[in-house]
């Protein structure tokens, strides 16, 4: 099993070596292999472009907060995020998006801002999560803080309105576990 995080000093659509020798891994190793793997945020973006997909730059349809997810008719059919339908709140931290979804993912859910945020490698235990399951309230104000020049100029400018957004998401931080006890159950 692999878990890739998120990454507020970089983005998949960085042209450095190490940056495209992962997005090079995932689409010749990992996405072939199936092997089981959880991927929030630039790890989600990255399996989006290893498996052919566009992703785009949008400051102006950033989202730093709390945000609702909506869950797909797809996703509601899905074992990891069905019981999450019709919609939960989510972390979320980042100004880039999907704009074209790669044939052999399934899109699961989607926010106002972005078509896609979650997605399922078909016939793998392989997720993706544009939001961050793994962050909870505080760590979220934390890595807003810690990466707020990032967001200057994007519609995640306003320090109040990232702040006044932030609020508990426990159905977003059971994914992880859930996405666990669903890859043993079934090994």
């Amino acid at each position: 099993m692999l878990l890739v995080g998120g990454s507020g000093d970089y983005s998949v659509l960085d042209d450095l070596p190490f940056v495209t020798g992962f997005i090079d891994f995932l689409g010749d190793v990992l996405i072939p292999s199936k092997i089981p793997t959880f991927a929030s945020c630039f790890g989600f973006q990255a399996l989006v472009l290893a498996a052919g997909g566009e992703l785009v730059r949008d400051p102006e349809r950033a989202e730093v907060g709390t945000f609702p997810i909506s869950v797909s008719e797809a996703g509601r059919a899905d074992a990891l995020l069905g019981s999450l339908f019709p919609s939960f709140k989510a972390q979320l931290g980042h100004k880039d998006r999907v704009e074209t979804m790669p044939s052999g993912l399934t899109s699961l859910a989607a926010s106002e801002r972005a078509p896609c945020q979650a997605l399922h490698v078909e016939g793998s235990y392989i997720y993706g999560t544009q939001f961050h399951p793994e962050l909870s309230r505080e760590a979220n104000i934390y890595r807003f803080n810690l990466y707020r020049e990032r967001y200057k100029g994007s519609a995640a400018d306003s320090s109040s309105e990232v702040s006044d957004s932030l609020e508990p998401t426990p159905h977003a931080s059971a994914l992880l576990p859930r996405w666990v006890e669903l890859v043993r159950s079934n090994a």
